[in-house]
């Protein structure tokens, strides 16, 4: 499961060599059953959510780890962001994006909600993810970008 969130990072990791997320290594005595740190996968999805609303990412490369209805959700909004970056008529260069502080609450056990600070070069910005555990995984059920 730590290997999950660990793909996840590499991938953000890709897209600009500032967008560093630091993540622990895996303890190699833990058990292979138990979930990863809610906070590596909300870190981690957070700047993918920023990605896809900035144009560097496409929404089917996080979908094994969303749901359905937060798939429909963001392919909406990073439509919509699509629209407004082509009505500005401006070469958009490639947005610098890292995390900042992640704060987790535990409403109950198999679900983590998150609130992730992603910075850019001109402004901050808060997502909010809700995750759950679902076939031995977390996976976000609800995304919110303001």
């Amino acid at each position: 499961m730590a290997r999950e969130a660990q793909r996840i990072d590499d991938d953000a990791r890709k897209v600009d060599a500032q967008a560093v997320v630091p993540v622990a290594p895996p303890d190699p005595g833990a058990d292979d059953t138990a979930l990863a740190d809610p906070a590596d996968t909300a870190r981690a999805l957070a700047l993918c959510v920023a990605e896809i609303l900035t144009g560097a990412r496409e929404v089917d490369s996080i979908a094994r780890w969303i749901t359905d209805d937060v798939h429909r959700h963001l392919q909406q909004r990073a439509a919509y962001a699509a629209r407004a970056r082509s009505a500005t008529r401006r070469a958009h260069a490639r947005a610098t994006i890292r995390a900042g502080s992640v704060v987790v609450s535990r409403p109950r056990d198999g679900v983590a909600e998150a609130s992730v600070v992603v910075h850019t070069r001109s402004h901050a910005r808060a997502v909010a993810i809700r995750l759950e555990e679902r076939a031995g995984r977390w996976r976000a059920t609800a995304v919110g970008m303001l």
